[in-house]
């Protein structure tokens, strides 16, 4: 049986090179990188190397580079520190209604504590609605939020013009960058965002280690206390290893990028175009053009999405439901539900999300096994005969 792997917007391998960047921290040069004595200064200087490099790609100064424990933390805190930093101006807080979990949970924690927070909605394609978006500014709106790409449906968002919509009200921007980071080239002078966060995982890194990007100039409260790392904003000691993991995965990410682009979305559009032209009622998930080169999120009516995956599983495919960080969930996916997905619909959907590793053959294979699988639940459900008939006329 054949092993493949579609669920990179997950995680991804880590690369041989990047293991092997990484090996030394672990036990040859292993000293805390806040000790005074030549260990830590050792650790310390790969640390600043991590740091430096990771700032030159992404076109930040390294003191706007903050290492975190992955994405999640990022975003939390991103959310709460700069909320929590600029509340004497007010505690007006937007976002979008896709967001991941980790940003919305964030905001759940802020309207606990007694911020407001309003939710914009997106149209058919998860695309933010901007107009509405500015409707919503209030004189004490102290932050707007709107991920860079989605991870669910894979829309990209239109994060420029955002950004000047913030910077022209005098509010602070943040955008979770986590499935945007591995597939775009993010200049954050360009773009403009005063915050953004992602995670090494993605791009063939190392798990556990992230990185918020902070804005020289833009106020964030700490939400890690107890040491004076990382300028004092996140105590905790250094990871070193991990650091030099990730900024070693994210040198390589970027050698190949244009070449690595190309490929993996010439896969989506394959298996994007089989699926629609051999598997009836199956629906493409969000925008067609505007999205992420990996990302096809498929919903398939009359049937339920974890038994298409574990029916894939069984066949050696892997793929998922969602978003990994809400897979314990019974519930319709959330940014299904705000593209107007029906929620019987929403419940027989698929990601698959391809990456640089995968082949054709592999992409053929998928699709012979999803349309014996699809084909077979169907013929179990007492609403596929009835309701597909009725579809025809």
């Amino acid at each position: 049986m054949q092993k493949i792997y579609l669920d990179h917007a997950a995680t991804t391998a880590v690369l041989p090179e990047v293991v092997e960047k990484m090996l030394p921290y672990f036990s040859g040069v292993y000293g805390n990188a806040s000790s005074q004595h030549f260990y830590g200064r050792e650790a310390q200087k790969a640390l600043d190397e991590a740091r430096d490099t990771i700032a030159k790609i992404i076109n930040a100064h390294p003191s706007e580079v903050y290492f975190t424990s992955g994405g999640t933390e990022a975003d939390n805190w991103a959310m709460k520190g700069i909320a929590r930093a600029y509340e004497s101006k007010g505690k007006h807080v937007i976002t979008t209604a896709i967001e991941h979990p980790a940003v919305l949970g964030a905001c759940k924690d802020l309207e606990r504590v007694g911020f407001e927070v309003s939710y914009i909605g997106v149209n058919k394609n998860g695309v933010i609605d901007l107009d509405k978006l500015v409707s919503e500014i209030r004189s004490d709106t102290i932050l707007i939020s709107c991920m860079y790409a989605n991870n669910e449906i894979g829309t990209i968002q239109p994060i420029e013009q955002i950004a000047k919509i913030a910077k022209e009200r005098n509010i602070a921007f943040f955008t979770d960058a986590v499935q945007a980071m591995p597939v775009i080239d993010i200049d954050v002078k360009k773009v403009g965002m005063d915050a953004m966060s992602f995670s090494s995982h993605k791009f063939n890194g190392p798990k556990g280690i992230g990185v918020l990007y902070v804005r020289n100039g833009l106020k964030i409260k700490s939400m890690v206390s107890g040491g004076h790392q990382e300028r004092t904003k996140r105590g905790g000691t250094s990871n070193v290893a991990l650091a030099v993991g990730m900024a070693e995965a994210l040198r390589l990410n970027r050698l190949t990028l244009k070449q690595d682009y190309a490929y993996v979305e010439g896969l989506r559009d394959y298996f994007v175009k089989r699926v629609e032209e051999e598997i009836p009622f199956a629906y493409l998930n969000g925008d067609r053009q505007n999205r992420v080169p990996s990302n096809a999120d498929f919903s398939f009516e009359f049937i339920e999405g974890e038994s298409i995956l574990f029916s894939l599983d069984l066949e050696g495919i892997a793929v998922s439901s969602g978003s990994a960080c809400s897979s314990g969930s019974l519930d319709p996916s959330h940014v299904l539900l705000a593209i107007g997905v029906e929620e019987a619909l929403a419940h027989g959907s698929i990601r698959f999300s391809f990456g640089k590793d995968n082949t054709k053959e592999q992409v053929d294979y998928t699709v012979d096994k999803l349309k014996e699988i699809i084909s077979r639940l169907r013929a179990m459900s007492p609403l596929y005969k009835l309701n597909s008939e009725i579809k025809k006329v």
